[in-house]
């Protein structure tokens, strides 16, 4: 492989190290905990309609997504969309340093991470349909899990940054102090820098997506035509199909895990805040080194077998967890199953491009979006109605084991000989 090659593998994998940065940083572990205890004023509160914010995004995003897919397929222009939604989340994440820490910004607040939100979704989407430019077909699983292994590790060092410079200092560095939370609030600056300066190589060394010759307008009223027609090309592309049912599923059990793992560490185990925040980024370092690990796996033995494997990994473990009462065994194991976890994102990924044809990769990562975002709700249903059925977070993490089962269950059908074949007949 030239070195050419290499850099812009490089440049593409480090837009998951650089987008992370916002989704760990400001949306899991520190500026959504300031929102709730300082901005809002009610941990409980403030938790609620952070969680009704981040929702609503991805209502938005679900409802839009296709579209949006669709029209970049047809305009060529996946790096102008994907500029403009990095840049959203620059912006957006910038002014959040204006936030201070009173009810009055609460509003204020709420839109500018709705919007910021909507702009890290979007640019996911447009940042995994340029994975077959920068891949070759035989490495498509390798480079997806090099880059969803060091999203996990970017996000994790914008933390480890935000802690030793902003948070921990009694002197916090950059000039900043700790009069009216600025330096928790330079948390959204910190990532706006970070974002843009790591995002910035993807621009340079990825080469601009063909031009279609259709121009904005265009590209919108053909692009809205085109996905007029995308459900009978999707009745002839059965595996893609059963592809988004099963990724559905099991993708809604891995969002609900994100959701109550620390509640039920707190629950079940009795850790602390402190406690869990280690958890919470061991678990994500063994996320990370196992999309790594597996990404070689992906490509020796296919994205759908890898993500097979990752599912029987996340059952497994589950079920070992369901059966401890040590806290340091829950501990081991748990990271154990974080060893599986990236794998399944990392191939589905790869997965998608090898479902889709040379045209509509956009379209069709926007349809995996929406299929994800559909059923986001069902997961945190079922394990909350669980939990107060029987009342214990052990029978709500059942349910999470059923949609890992059931989802890998699904995928099962999606016959491997099949991909190609869906490929041309969806053409």
């Amino acid at each position: 492989m030239s070195m050419v090659n290499r850099k812009l593998i490089f440049a593409w994998c480090l837009y998951d190290w650089a987008n992370s940065s916002y989704s760990t940083v400001i949306g899991t572990f520190v500026f959504s905990v300031y929102f709730a205890h300082e901005i809002y004023g009610d941990p409980t509160g403030g938790s609620v309609v952070w969680g009704y914010t981040i929702a609503g995004a991805g209502l938005v995003v679900s409802l839009f997504a296709p579209f949006a897919g669709a029209i970049a397929d047809h305009g060529g222009h996946h790096k102008r969309w994907m500029g403009l939604a990095t840049a959203t989340i620059v912006f957006a994440s910038a002014l959040l340093f204006f936030a201070e820490p009173h009810e009055r910004f609460v509003v204020f607040s709420l839109i500018l991470v709705a919007v910021a939100t909507v702009g890290f979704e979007f640019g996911t989407i447009f940042y995994n349909s340029t994975l077959h430019l920068v891949a070759p077909r035989a490495q498509l699983g390798r480079v997806s899990g090099w880059g969803w292994s060091l999203g996990y590790f970017g996000g994790l060092a914008c933390l480890f940054v935000a802690l030793a410079t902003l948070i921990k200092p009694d002197i916090p560095w950059f000039g900043f102090s700790k009069q009216n939370a600025e330096n928790i609030r330079a948390i959204g600056l910190l990532v706006a820098v970070w974002v843009g300066l790591f995002a910035a190589p993807f621009f340079i060394y990825m080469p601009a997506t063909k031009n279609l010759g259709a121009g904005l307008a265009e590209a919108i009223y053909v692009g809205l035509r085109q996905l007029s027609s995308a459900a009978r090309r999707m009745k002839s592309n059965r595996p893609m199909v059963l592809f988004l049912v099963a990724s559905a599923i099991y993708r809604d059990g891995l969002a609900t895990l994100f959701t109550i793992g620390g509640l039920y560490a707190a629950d079940v185990h009795g850790m602390t805040i402190d406690q869990i925040m280690l958890f919470a980024i061991a678990l994500n370092f063994s996320a990370g080194i196992g999309a790594f690990i597996f990404a070689w796996v992906d490509d020796y033995i296919g994205p759908q077998q890898t993500v097979l494997i990752g599912l029987a990994g996340l059952v497994i473990f589950g079920i070992a967890i369901l059966c401890m009462e040590s806290r340091a065994t829950f501990i081991a194991l748990s990271i154990g199953l974080g060893i599986f976890v990236g794998p399944v994102q990392a191939a589905s990924r790869s997965l998608v491009v090898k479902l889709s044809t040379e045209d509509n990769k956009a379209e069709m990562f926007g349809f995996y979006a929406l299929s994800g975002k559909s059923v986001a709700f069902l997961g945190p249903f079922f394990y909350a109605a669980s939990t107060d059925a029987f009342d214990s977070q052990r029978a709500g993490l059942v349910t999470i084991l059923m949609a890992w089962a059931l989802g890998g269950l699904i995928l099962c059908f999606v016959r491997p000989g099949a991909i190609n074949a869906g490929n041309v007949v969806s053409q």
